[in-house]
């Protein structure tokens, strides 16, 4: 799967769930987190998108639209990697609470 990271400001945070009315996009899979909950000393939001050509297409546009910013490759990847890290780090505490 393919997917493309948007850098949001704080003040246009609502426009994500205007973004989401589409269609198209609705279908992708879609996650946001917040720049200091994954160690990115910034005001912002991440948006990420995940899914098909179709649908990272429709969501670059209405992005364009909303303003949001599209992360370079660079960016993304690392951006990426913190959710990912996040993401593993709350599935070892769900396993020490479950285990």
């Amino acid at each position: 799967m393919v997917y493309v990271i948007f850098e949001v400001k704080k003040e246009e945070l609502g426009k994500i769930n205007e973004m989401l009315k589409d269609d198209t996009v609705n279908r992708q899979s879609i996650l946001t987190r917040d720049a200091s909950s994954i160690g990115i000393d910034k005001d912002v939001s991440y948006l990420k998108i995940e899914g098909s050509e179709e649908g990272l297409k429709r969501a670059e546009e209405l992005a364009k639209e909303y303003e949001f910013t599209k992360l370079s490759d660079a960016d993304a990847e690392n951006v990426n990697e913190k959710i990912k890290e996040q993401e593993d780090q709350a599935a070892d505490g769900m396993g020490m609470i479950f285990g």
